[in-house]
């Protein structure tokens, strides 16, 4: 039988009908971008009888070339210059653009420029341009129709893929929730780990899987996929501790055969497979709290790991690593736990995190140790005054007036030196009367002794003897009128300029000199603080005047018995001055005193004082 005849017409629509299903199988293209484009130009120019095509995205009011058609050969479409950027304009306001013109470099007669703005499904512009030979006629009017069939295959892709992917990562999650759910069933760390070992290998028909977990900076392999032992120490199991630890360094998923472009270390990875695994392989960190635990290795020989799958395993490592961990953790003996949770303990206290909270912490630890622990040399403090025994009062010798006054309070004055002098006028008239009397009655005992009157004579002797003794009197009057200082010393009191000429009776006291040899301190020390004090208790003082310098001084006394003031109680303590005097000093000078007493420690030192308090009046 003969074959039937098929017309050009049916022939035709034949073709049409097959472009237009596979044009209709670009929405729900599932490969990868570069392929979608490169196939829907090639069907977009099948459909329009277009000999070059090319897809225009436009980038800072820019139009760049996204791809072109057919991937070797295409024109150079950008040397048609502004009339390229003048079509993809008018097509982005219009919906599509139709130009024809002379013949140009790219081809030899007329050409026709006919470009269609595609749905994005986003905010970008993006158009086709399509170069047709012929200028233009009613077919190209209706290959323009045609594109605008195929405006909306890129939106449908972007959205289908987007569904798709979506789609992948629930199954992706829903695979690593299954997964999860078989491990949480297992109480012990080596089940689990088999457990996800197998499932991983059958789910993603590897090989073998390996599961490392890291000790002491160190990965230790623990489970391989359908082997229930391995040895430790074989080569193999050793090469594959290094690939992961390989990957753990780096911190990032390891993919063989890598990227050559790629700035991944892959040889240990590399010696691996050459040695004892396939061709394929790709290590996974489990990662927890953003640190490393362990890590995943798979390995096959069929074919490579695609993106999804990593990222499947991804997503798998991340759910089951703090299973994992505490799992590893809770099914280690005592003592290694014990040993864990220190090292933890020590790791966050002496880590890098919250810095200023753990430098804080230690200063406070620190000063809590110090106030506990510590000591500190306890220092007796009270008022002081400078004295001295050697203290010279000067009264006036008789009854009289102040005539001169040679020295002031502070003076520094030598022994002899004189201090002053009572009015002497009246002494000196007496002194004469004095003498006058005593001439007179040494005549008239002459004149009673010639006359032979022995009664008169033993009378008027008597009266000369009487005017002798007065005028001696007056005499050693004259000779005490002025005062002398009796040592070297200081003048301490006897500021009497201001009373020259007043009257001044005999013994009131006018002037003390104080020696400035033998100085020392008397304290008031509180009766608190006097149980602490002992003689030969050294210490220091500081002069209100000079309370820049120190002065060593030596406890010599404590008075026996308080004084008592307004404000307490207080034990007069004397001590004597360790080394010279300065030229300074004067007797009466005050300051304070510290005495050294030994050391105590720092926290009695901030509370003894309130513990006092309370325990004095709150005691029963």
């Amino acid at each position: 039988m003969d074959a039937p005849i098929v017309s050009e017409k049916e022939i035709f629509l034949n073709d049409i009908n097959q472009l237009i299903r596979e044009i209709n199988q670009l929405r729900r293209f599932q490969g990868e971008p570069d392929a979608f484009w490169a196939a829907f130009l090639d069907k977009s120019s099948d459909l329009c009888g277009a000999d070059y095509g090319s897809l225009l995205i436009r980038s800072d009011d820019a139009w760049r070339c996204a791809a072109a058609w057919p991937q070797k050969g295409a024109m150079d479409l950008s040397r048609l210059g502004t009339r390229l950027h003048d079509i993809a304009q008018g097509a982005v306001k219009k919906g599509f653009a139709l130009e024809s013109g002379q013949e140009t470099s790219l081809q030899k007669g007329g050409v026709t420029l006919a470009s269609i703005r595609l749905d994005m499904g986003t905010s970008e512009d993006a158009v086709v341009v399509f170069l047709m030979e012929g200028t233009m006629t009613a077919y190209f009017a209706e290959a323009m129709v045609r594109l605008q069939l195929v405006t909306d295959v890129p939106s449908v892709y972007v959205q289908f893929r987007s569904l798709e992917e979506g789609r992948q990562e629930s199954h992706r999650v829903a695979g690593a929730m299954d997964l999860m759910v078989q491990i949480n069933d297992e109480v012990r760390y080596v089940a689990a780990t088999m457990t996800l070992c197998n499932e991983i290998a059958s789910r993603f028909k590897c090989s073998r899987v390996g599961l490392g977990w890291l000790e002491n900076h160190y990965v230790r392999l623990k489970s391989l996929s359908h082997v229930d032992k391995f040895e430790k120490k074989m080569d193999a199991v050793q090469a594959l501790e290094t690939a992961m630890e390989e990957a753990l360094d780096q911190d990032e998923e390891i993919l063989l055969p890598g990227d050559p472009a790629g700035d991944q270390v892959v040889l240990a990875h590399g010696n691996f497979s050459r040695k004892f695994g396939g061709a394929f392989m790709v290590s996974v960190p489990l990662r927890l709290d953003g640190e490393s635990v362990g890590c995943l290795s798979c390995e096959r020989s069929e074919a490579p790991f695609s993106e999804g799958e990593v990222l499947a395993l991804r997503v798998v490592c991340d759910m089951v690593a703090r299973r994992m961990n505490d799992l590893y953790l809770s099914d280690r003996w005592v003592g290694a736990r014990a040993a864990m949770g220190l090292r933890r303990g020590l790791s966050g206290l002496w880590g890098v995190e919250h810095t200023v909270a753990k430098i804080i912490g230690i200063l406070i630890s620190l000063a809590l140790a110090i106030l506990l622990f510590g000591t500190w040399p306890y220092r007796l403090e009270a008022p002081c005054i400078l004295k001295t025994d050697a203290l010279a009062y000067l009264p006036a010798p008789f009854d009289g007036y102040i005539d001169e006054v040679e020295v002031e309070v502070g003076d520094s004055v030598d022994e002899g030196h004189p201090l002053f002098r009572l009015d002497t006028r009246e002494l000196f008239f007496k002194e004469s009367s004095a003498i006058a009397d005593e001439n007179r009655f040494v005549g008239e005992a002459d004149k009673a002794r010639a006359q032979g009157a022995l009664a008169d004579m033993n009378i008027a002797l008597a009266r000369k003897a009487q005017a002798r003794a007065r005028l001696d009197q007056i005499r050693f009057l004259l000779a005490h009128s002025r005062v002398n200082a009796p040592f070297k010393g200081i003048v301490v009191e006897g500021e009497k300029k201001e009373l020259l000429g007043a009257p001044v009776r005999k013994g009131d006291i006018l002037f003390k000199v104080a020696r400035l040899e033998n100085l020392y301190v008397e304290l008031s020390v509180d009766e608190r603080d006097i149980h602490e004090l002992k003689v030969d208790a050294e210490g220091d003082i500081a002069f209100t005047g000079r309370p820049d310098l120190k002065f060593p001084i030596r406890v010599e006394r404590i008075t026996p018995m308080a004084d008592a003031k307004e404000d307490g109680n207080y034990f007069m303590v004397k001590a004597v001055i360790e080394g010279d005097a300065a030229f300074w000093w004067r007797p009466g000078m005050s300051g304070i005193g510290k005495i050294r007493v030994g050391r105590r420690p720092l926290i009695w030192l901030a509370t003894h004082r309130t513990l006092d308090f309370l325990r004095m009046n709150l005691w029963w």
